[in-house]
């Protein structure tokens, strides 16, 4: 398929700047694939579609406060550093965005408070850097989550504010490691979780720690020849176990997010099933697609020509879903990382 295919336009208007309270209030479109119709629901209704022995998979990654703000060492200058990820732990080396990068050179240092400073130690794009982060504390992560700022997301124009902390971080975050939130878990408040369990839905977890790939725009008409950013991965034995059992007892696997898809489409055996495993992937997922693992899938509505909405298109179907988001303009559902959702099944 071509670029161009997934093209559609998104209104402004369109796009969600905050999330509704409470969560899982928010509109869900429901579509079964092949039958070409929709229903209009509430994310609470998702468990009406469940049955006892299926099993979801979430994403326990969680959100950095990744925009840290700081001054230079002489010159005093303003320097933002946008925290990537952590390339060697033991080293304390990461990858950030500097700006403004002019002035970030290799051997500066960049102070943030008393407690907490980095110095550059290589340049690797015109706004990227290398850095190696001094803290005189035990947990530069802890460090991180008390200075910085929300990362939200580009296309979010406005300024962060306090509650962002809260609404941009999903019930299931336990892993520090992405820049950017699973959205289609935001959805999920614990009372719902509740009812899930108690319908005899098992609950499991896989991490991907999403990067700032997840906004990068695709820049090759011919889709073979895009390459996605590799982002960490980790499938636990038992979360594995879980998903095979299902499999096998022909229950559904509803899948929560297009990063948890990739997770686990990216770590398939022979036979079909799920292995346990973790590294890194850079798995593009477009149509057309056979996917393995994922039975339902769970996601939001995505921006146009993303590599999200193209995984979206390749399970429910590229005709039906630009379908389905033409009529969700047309309904007034509300796109993107604090928008509506949609489960198809």
């Amino acid at each position: 398929m071509k670029l161009s295919e997934f093209k559609y336009v998104l209104p402004k208007t369109a796009i969600a700047k905050h999330p509704v309270k409470p969560r899982d209030s928010a509109k869900m479109m429901v579509f079964e694939r092949g039958s070409g119709n929709a229903d209009h629901k509430k994310f609470t209704d998702i468990v009406d579609y469940m049955s006892k022995g299926d099993v979801l998979v979430v994403n326990n990654t969680k959100v950095m406060q990744a925009r840290l703000f700081g001054h230079k060492e002489r010159t005093n200058a303003k320097i933002e550093v946008f925290v990537l990820r952590e390339l060697n732990k033991e080293e304390n080396i990461w990858d950030v965005i500097v700006d403004p990068a002019r002035k970030v050179r290799i051997g500066n240092r960049i102070y943030f408070n008393d407690d907490l400073w980095c110095e550059v130690i290589d340049n690797t794009t015109s706004r990227g850097r290398t850095v190696r982060i001094n803290y005189s504390g035990d947990d530069i992560y802890k460090a991180i989550e008390k200075i910085g700022q929300t990362p939200l997301p580009p296309y979010i124009k406005r300024a962060t504010e306090k509650s962002d902390r809260e609404d941009y971080q999903t019930l299931f975050a336990e892993r520090d490691g992405s820049v950017a939130a699973p959205t289609a878990a935001l959805h999920f408040t614990s009372d719902l979780i509740k009812k899930i369990k108690k319908k005899g839905v098992k609950i499991v977890h896989v991490t991907l720690h999403i990067g700032l790939g997840t906004f990068r725009p695709v820049e090759v008409e011919d889709l073979t020849k895009h390459k996605m950013d590799s982002e960490f991965f980790d499938i636990p034995q038992e979360t594995a176990d879980v998903v095979n059992e299902a499999l096998k007892a022909k229950k559904n696997i509803f899948v929560t997010g297009t990063s948890a898809t990739r997770a686990l489409e990216s770590s398939v055996t022979a036979e079909g099933f799920v292995k346990p495993n973790y590294g890194w992937t850079d798995k593009f997922i477009f149509p057309p697609y056979e996917f393995k693992i994922t039975k339902k899938l769970i996601t939001n509505f995505h921006q146009p020509e993303s590599t999200l909405l193209m995984l979206t298109a390749a399970f429910g179907g590229y005709d039906e879903v630009m379908k389905h988001y033409r009529k969700a303009l047309k309904e007034k559902y509300r796109f993107l990382s604090y928008g509506d959702a949609m489960l198809i099944i």
